[in-house]
């Protein structure tokens, strides 16, 4: 087993080395870290939750501080005339945030029944408010001045990380390393010019070493006082050094100065507590950025390394009122999408001001595990595996090869399905049988090469029971792929 388990490490490296080449991504050569990686990819489908005292007005989270003007950071409501009136009245909401019908086992419940196997919560966002107990700040969900910190499930980070773990969820810690709301990153001396550091580092290194400090010590406070964590998934990737800018990406144009916050020491650090510990540094090619993070979309064709893409329920990230949520048909294709090719699929629900979720997003999840508990034997555990896609079918194979998954996506919430289904399996391997996830009954099949045309008897074509899309499994005699 252990022979096994060293050789499957090797393949991992060597892919993720080849990849390096293709596109910067950089392998991990712990094996601890590969090993946890591995599972990771395995889970496919998490649930992200953005949440804050910002909720309390159904707002962008962090951005509409950010002295940007940019379409997502617009300020509104009745302070919005003036930048400062409206920080001062922003950051006041810390002494309202009261959600007190927070329970976040009725959340793992939904999640679970959905079948997400693992979870990210935002511990803190870019505006700086503290959603966990840390000791380095008063801007924090457990400070006197807010008074949710009198309810016992105050250290909110604490509570949804042993919810969620206790139910056999990998767990990750979303931290912002900028921090709008620290002295040491927006210096008051100066006003803040747009979401970067406002003041040289260079110039000013006192100022910045007591930022860095401030980052590494609540960064060590999540890994060592919130139990075992899997994921450390770090966003703000303007606070990067200043060798790493790419400035052919439009947003990377506006950063000016080094903002070295010393990933190698936070890196070295966290892993002493968390052994294995997946350390994602968002948009910052390297070693320490052991998967990627596409965002609100789907690549068009499979990366050659780790990656997850993170989309939204609704159209943001964050609690808005009214809100429009993706259809569960939505959805679930999206993740056959995803997962056909090779990735992971976090999607983000963000609680309202009460500590609770939308009633939708419940209805969501469950119509989504209803399809999971039929079809998810494609979905978790699969690889891609070519022609990934042709037209309305998607692809997925075993990790042994021997079985192969054929997802036709449904243009309605039933699904009707035509007298013959050819599935183009892009290989010429012995099929051995044929079967339709969630259908007792048999069905005929011949093979033609490449080809596999499957025959739909007329009593199956509409009145068959399935939703969102038709699973169709594909044994082989021998596998060759």
């Amino acid at each position: 087993m252990r022979n096994l388990l060293a050789f499957f490490l090797i393949v991992l490296f060597l892919n993720a080395a080849n990849a390096q080449q293709n596109d910067g991504y950089v392998a991990p050569t712990d094996t601890a870290v590969l090993h946890k990686l591995a599972h990771w990819q395995d889970l496919k489908f998490g649930l992200f939750m953005h949440w804050g005292p910002y909720s309390e007005w159904g707002v962008v989270e962090s951005w509409s501080i950010c002295p940007e003007d940019e379409g997502w950071t617009q300020r509104k409501g009745p302070y919005s005339a003036d930048y400062n009136t409206y920080k001062k009245a922003y950051e006041n909401l810390q002494t309202t945030f009261n959600p007190t019908h927070f329970d976040p086992e009725k959340w793992v419940r939904a999640a679970k029944d959905a079948g997400m196997k693992y979870v990210v919560f935002t511990t803190k966002h870019h505006d700086g408010f503290c959603m966990f107990d840390t000791k380095q700040t008063d801007y924090k969900v457990t400070s006197p001045k807010t008074p949710f910190s009198s309810n016992p499930k105050s250290n909110v980070a604490l509570e949804i990380f042993n919810a969620f773990r206790k139910e056999g969820f990998m767990t990750g810690a979303y931290f912002s390393k900028p921090d709008w709301h620290s002295p040491d990153y927006w210096w008051p001396y100066f006003p803040p010019k747009d979401r970067n550091v406002n003041y040289d580092p260079a110039k000013y290194p006192e100022r910045w070493q007591h930022f860095k400090d401030f980052t590494y010590n609540q960064i060590g406070e999540l890994m060592t006082g919130y139990g075992k964590m899997d994921i450390l998934w770090l966003d703000g990737g303007w606070v990067r050094p200043l060798k790493t800018v790419d400035r052919s990406v439009e947003w990377q144009q506006g950063i000016k100065y080094d903002q070295d916050i010393d990933m190698a020491k936070i890196a070295a650090m966290a892993r002493a507590k968390q052994p294995g510990l997946i350390i994602v540094d968002r948009t910052v090619t390297g070693e320490y950025e052991n998967y990627t993070t596409p965002e609100q979309q789907v690549p068009a064709t499979p990366l050659s390394h780790p990656w997850e893409t993170c989309m939204t329920m609704g159209n943001s990230w964050s609690y808005v009122p009214g809100d429009h949520y993706k259809s569960a048909q939505q959805i679930v294709q999206l993740l056959i999408k995803i997962v056909s090719r090779g990735g992971n699929f976090l999607m983000n629900i963000g609680p309202g001001p009460d500590g609770d979720w939308d009633p939708v997003a419940y209805e969501r999840l469950a119509d989504i595990g209803k399809w999971m508990k039929v079809n998810g034997e494609g979905i978790y555990a699969s690889k891609a595996v070519a022609p990934y896609s042709v037209g309305d079918i998607f692809f997925t194979r075993s990790a042994d090869a021997k079985t192969e998954y054929a997802f036709l996506l449904s243009k309605e919430d039933g699904v009707s399905l035509p007298a013959t289904v050819t599935i183009p399996i892009g290989n010429t391997s012995k099929v051995r049988s044929v079967t339709l996830l969630g259908v007792k009954q048999k069905l005929k099949w011949t093979q033609n090469g490449g080809d596999v045309s499957v025959t739909i008897p007329a009593s199956l074509q509409s009145n068959n029971g399935l939703r969102y899309a038709a699973t169709f499994k594909i044994n082989y005699t021998n596998a060759t792929n």
